[in-house]
């Protein structure tokens, strides 16, 4: 491409950035860089054109280099800005959608680098890399939704999160199998997370990312949604519908690591800028991928800043943090001499323990009405507890441990279960120790462990009848809830993300009997305050009876705020049938049977109790009135006394 003569050099008298900017972005304190570091549309009061800034402290030059001057370094060099370590330089007549990259020639060993904008609002679609000058201009509808949500994401509110992976939810098969835009999908995703009553939708990471195949968890853009399905005014537009149709949005967040892609952040300006120079710490194994130095002030201003761009600009109602235990630990898949201590001896990550309690309270600080959820899969205490009485911050963390344990259970032969009991009760040994989410999540579905109903033994009325069993067991248990994709119509194979779900088999009765199912379950946990008001509180759960493993049968009361909201759960999870099952409960009158994931409307075999049952003055399990049940096989009975 021929330079373009004609373009204007570098003003180095015009800029954004104050002194108290780049103070507060050396500290560390920064949190909203995004507003001044990147590119950014200007006017000086007599020219229109495009102010860039950068931070490469060890870089010898810095050029804007696009396609409005042939990529030429030669002509658009930036000046340094003390010692900040941030470049800065206004360029007239530059405007929107005008590519740029930084051309950073490094102080050692004169290393050249083409970089993407690290603070970059929109990127090239991928495989291309370059960043574009944009602008975040959008008129939002939904204030109504902004100024309400607080209660939406309430801990004593029904959340139930269904998670999506964009590019494969739904394709446009018609046209070479496309995956849909950020605007096709705003009308159909909210009717279909409307209609099953899902309260919120979480979106598997949209930030930009180089390799599709990551699912987006190797992120390079961390201020620009993916350009594969649109613009930013485009995502704005998904995120604003979901709002005005009453659904929240979670957007999932990656601080944990990122892709070595030379565009990208790695090596940035010659030097281990933004990761650990030594791959003890600055290498992940298992992700072949970058680790963010969590004790440098400058990347806790980046990551921070990145949090508090998808709340303010983009109207996120949480954000789901991956991969924390990575985080937390030194030693996380690493074996003896592959890592380094902490100065005191020990495996914890202390730099990316003040790293997330400052991203908690930041967060909290600024959007008290948003959530913030930990993907944490160890032991490690108090993660969801707040930073004044020693935790980590989040407002709440993923039951890695229950989604485990209920999986194992049952992958097992109905007649093997009474020996595996303990993995149905265990939980409730710390189930209020933390605020839970409770998440059959896509981890459970990719990498040859096959889709949920494959988990399930048994013929294919056992499998389907197991999974509706799975589902009103989780609905029933305290914590909220997760599905993701294909799961609420129990896909048969194994999600894949470069091709849509199977939406065929809802022809099938079995796959639009479990859909039925979890649209029932979503509608009953958000009608029901016993479902949901006390769901990380120990008042709000009571076992009737966890010891039945004779029989396989649990029973558990839920209880709300209010002393008339109890409801009943029993689970049955063998394919006997068993008459006359007497089962204590608090209160006499009639029980009506809200939930039978054996009925009919479900692809079940229709045997219950015809709509209830009443209660007789027989004392079991230590309570004053029993109820004589019919339990199904392989069934969930929610009742609630009329």
């Amino acid at each position: 491409m021929v330079t373009n003569v004609q373009t204007p050099a570098v003003r180095t008298d015009v800029g954004l950035l104050t002194p108290d900017d780049l103070h507060l972005f050396n500290e560390g304190r920064n949190y909203r860089a995004y507003q001044k570091l990147g590119a950014h549309l200007m006017s000086t009061g007599d020219e229109q054109g495009t102010c860039f800034s950068v931070w490469a402290p060890n870089a010898r030059e810095v050029s804007i280099i696009g396609d409005f001057n042939g990529w030429d370094a030669r002509t658009h060099q930036l000046h340094a800005r003390g010692s900040s370590g941030i470049w800065e330089g206004f360029i007239p007549g530059i405007g929107k959608g005008t590519l740029y990259k930084f051309r950073i020639l490094s102080q050692h060993h004169r290393h050249v680098a083409d970089k993407a904008d690290p603070f970059g609002i929109f990127h090239e679609k991928p495989p291309r890399t370059a960043s574009v000058v944009w602008d975040l201009g959008y008129d939002w509808g939904d204030r109504e939704w902004m100024g309400t949500r607080g209660r939406r994401n309430s801990l004593h509110a029904p959340i139930s999160i269904y998670e999506v992976h964009f590019g494969s939810w739904m394709r446009v098969p018609e046209e070479h199998n496309r995956p849909l835009t950020y605007r096709e999908m705003a009308p159909r995703l909210a009717e279909y997370a409307r209609r099953m009553n899902f309260t919120h939708v979480e979106f598997l990471p949209l930030m930009e990312h180089p390799f599709y195949g990551s699912w987006g968890y190797q992120t390079t853009g961390y201020f620009a949604p993916t350009a594969r399905f649109g613009t930013p005014q485009d995502f704005m537009y998904l995120i604003d519908y979901l709002h005005q149709h009453g659904i929240a949005v979670i957007l999932d967040w990656v601080p944990s690591h990122f892709p070595s892609d030379g565009h990208g952040l790695a090596y940035f300006d010659g030097t281990h800028l933004f990761e650990h120079a030594d791959s003890r710490q600055g290498f992940h194994p298992d992700w072949k991928t970058q680790i963010f130095n969590y004790g440098r002030t400058e990347v806790r201003s980046f990551l921070l800043s990145s949090a508090m761009f998808w709340l303010d600009k983009y109207h996120a109602d949480g954000l789901r943090v991956d991969a924390v235990a990575s985080m937390l630990y030194l030693d996380y898949s690493r074996k003896a001499g592959e890592w380094l201590p902490n100065k005191f001896g020990g495996r914890e990550n202390l730099d990316a323990i003040e790293f997330l309690r400052q991203f908690n309270m930041e967060v909290y600080k600024e959007h008290p009405d948003v959530q913030t959820m930990a993907e944490e899969s160890t032991s490690w205490p108090m993660v969801s507890r707040p930073i004044y009485v020693g935790g980590l911050g989040f407002g709440m963390k993923w039951d890695m441990g229950w989604m485990h344990d209920t999986l194992a259970y049952f992958s097992n032969d109905p007649i093997h279960r009474k020996y595996h009991h303990n993995q149905l009760t265990f939980r409730m040994l710390y189930g209020f120790t933390e605020n839970f989410v409770l998440p059959l999540s896509h981890d459970e579905v990719v990498h040859g462990k096959g889709s949920l109903v494959g988990k399930m033994p048994g013929d294919e009325w056992q499998r389907f009848a197991n999974l509706r069993l799975l589902f009103g067991y989780m609905y029933a248990q305290p914590g909220k809830k997760l599905l993701f994709m294909g799961d609420e119509f129990g896909q048969v194979r194994e999600w894949a993300h470069d091709t849509s779900l199977e939406w065929h088999v809802l022809q099938y009765p079995v796959h639009l009997g479990v859909q039925r199912w979890v649209e029932q379950l979503n509608r009953v946990y958000r009608e029901q305050p016993a479902l949901h008001e006390l769901d990380n509180d120990s008042a709000g759960f009571e076992w009737i009876d966890c010891n039945d493993s004779g029989a396989s049968i649990v029973s558990l009361l839920r209880k709300g705020k209010s002393e008339r909201e109890r409801i009943v759960i029993v689970c049955n999870f063998t394919p006997v049938p068993r008459e006359g099952y007497r089962l204590g409960v608090p209160s006499g009158g009639f029980w009506r049977e809200l939930l039978n994931s054996d009925a009919n409307d479900y692809a079940g075999g229709g045997m219950g109790n015809k709509g209830g049952v009443q209660a007789e003055a027989k004392p079991a399990h230590g309570r004053p009135f029993s109820l004589p049940l019919t339990l199904p096989p392989l069934a969930a009975l929610f009742l609630k006394a009329e």
